[in-house]
């Protein structure tokens, strides 16, 4: 079995402002005027935009303050689920049920349903070590608890088929109402799709977030739309502000966190293009035929990864983890690449790109950029994670094989990782091999290239690179050997104050979402 741990059904993320008339129309069997509907009787059937009583745009009398009755409660969910159905343009087909929890009930549900499997464990950890994220003293899973469990706000579980609403206070509850349409959208999802299924049918990190690009997106992509019409066509029962998580927690891993936002970031983008092409029915087939890779979610296209062969040539004992990911190997992606770079040059002022990149958006739906000219041209990637021993003792390793559009692009890409292993002092010990001494990623480091591949092999030792992937002819005829070659001009800026403390507007921004973010971790288990 493999256990992958990926982002879940619940967020309350401080989007960047939208233009408008990006987000102008919606479904037509309603109609726009609040006063004009709210004096229509009930419909005789059900219609798209009523829904238990309430129409859309019709208002309702809540005050949130002192916390919401059942009566209120039902009024508010019952008008959110047509206020979906309007921006979708689709109906529900049953009720959906919302349940309150306290934040200790929900933690001990959290405990009751953890697993334990130091195989998947070991494995993972090796592919965020990889990507330079999470180091060696750093389990990757409870860093990627401790970046998306702090402040959980709710949940929809396709399991039960209900939302779940977690507050500190049960019996005087409050919804903040971006949360409560996320959720319905993601519930309209189930009802028409079967959402379980298809979050669970992705096999590695780069097509979970492919597929979450869709999922999340178009909860994103109506959750935008619902704010930019709240005080303006609808009036919406605010939930008193929050006080936030707790000053006391550590700060949340900012390369996690930026990994696990692309698809609520860029999947709106991607489903207003996907409307662009053939409307909503473009997005139901997207649903249900979910693009593979970030990069078709980055760049808006339909192209498919290449295919990578990969022999194992370990020898000396080191082995990969066969039943981990697909045959021992997972797909990190292009989004996963950039977070790479970005959060090397934020934190170690790495010379691969500007950190003021991640603000340069280009779409009234993007929150965060994850186009670099390093990690574009991307074609594919696998990742093969290596022990040796087990328990305490184990060595571990990771062969990460990546192929690119052009030579242009593998060479881009060798050049800028190479500045990875610059910035944290790693010293030349022969041929296209090199050592990081200390720190979290002290270990040997081989980079062969080989036109448009580029194999990254890590060990412990520059030893136990021959042993992990023992050389061919091939892998000595690549790119050049020089520490110091040039990157990409967005490098440039490194020097500037952009690097340091977060000073600058996206950074800013991005700390900003720590305070409000909710995001319920989904532990998943796939054959």
């Amino acid at each position: 079995m493999r256990q992958r741990v990926s982002v879940g059904l619940a967020v309350l993320i401080v989007l960047a402002s939208v233009a408008p008339a990006a987000l102008a129309g919606g479904a037509s069997a309603a109609v726009d005027d609040g006063d004009t509907v709210q004096q229509q009787a009930d419909p005789d059937t059900d219609t798209i935009g009523w829904e238990g009583g309430y129409w859309h745009n019709e208002s309702i009398d809540i005050n949130q303050s002192d916390g919401l009755s059942d009566t209120e409660m039902d009024a508010l969910v019952s008008r959110g689920m047509a206020r979906v159905e309007y921006l979708r343009g689709a109906e529900f087909e049953s009720d959906v049920p919302v349940e309150v929890i306290s934040r200790e009930e929900f933690q001990s549900r959290q405990s009751g349903n953890a697993t334990s499997n130091a195989s998947y464990d070991a494995w993972n950890s090796q592919v965020w070590e990889a990507l330079f994220v999470v180091g060696e003293s750093d389990g990757a899973n409870d860093a990627i608890q401790s970046a998306t469990g702090q402040s959980t706000a709710g949940f929809y579980a396709p399991g039960d088929d209900r939302i779940r609403i977690i507050t500190d206070s049960p019996d005087s509850p409050t919804i903040d109402n971006a949360t409560l349409i996320h959720e319905l959208v993601h519930a309209l999802q189930d009802q028409r799709g079967n959402l379980g299924e298809r979050i669970s049918s992705a096999e590695t990190q780069d097509a979970d977030l492919a597929t979450d690009g869709v999922v999340e997106g178009e909860a994103n992509y109506i959750e935008q739309q619902y704010t930019q019409r709240c005080g303006v066509e609808w009036e919406c029962a605010e939930a008193p502000s929050s006080g936030g998580g707790s000053g006391t927690q550590a700060p949340p891993n900012l390369g996690i966190l930026l990994t696990l936002l692309h698809p609520y970031s860029d999947g709106p983008v991607y489903i207003d293009w996907l409307r662009e092409q053939g409307g909503w029915d473009a997005v139901d087939a997207a649903f249900e035929d979910p693009p593979t890779s970030t990069e078709q979610i980055i760049h808006l296209t339909d192209e498919e990864p290449v295919p990578i062969e990969y022999e194992d040539r370990a020898r000396g004992g080191w082995e990969t983890y066969p039943n981990q990911g697909v045959n021992g190997s997972d797909t990190v992606g292009e989004a996963s690449m950039y977070v790479m770079f970005w959060y090397q040059a934020r934190t170690e002022r790495a010379q691969t790109i500007s950190p003021r990149s991640v603000g340069q958006t280009t779409s009234p739906f993007d929150t965060y950029n994850y186009d670099s000219e390093p990690s574009a041209g991307w074609g594919n990637d696998r990742l093969y994670p290596y022990h040796e021993g087990t328990g305490e003792d184990a060595r571990h390793g990771y062969v990460w094989v990546t192929e690119w559009d052009s030579e242009q692009d593998a060479a881009q890409f060798h050049n800028t990782y190479r500045a990875i292993l610059n910035a944290h002092d790693a010293t030349s010990e022969g041929a296209n091999t090199y050592v990081i001494e200390s720190g979290e990623f002290a270990d040997a480091f081989r980079i062969d290239r080989q036109g448009t591949r580029v194999t990254i092999v890590n060990g412990p030792t520059t030893d136990a690179l021959a042993d992990i992937r023992p050389r061919t002819q091939s892998d000595t005829d690549g790119g050049s050997d020089s520490m110091n070659s040039t990157t990409e001009s967005e490098a440039t800026e490194t020097g500037s104050t952009g690097l340091e403390a977060p000073g600058f507007g996206a950074l800013t921004a991005l700390v900003a979402v720590l305070a409000t973010i909710a995001l319920a971790v989904a532990v998943r288990r796939r054959a």
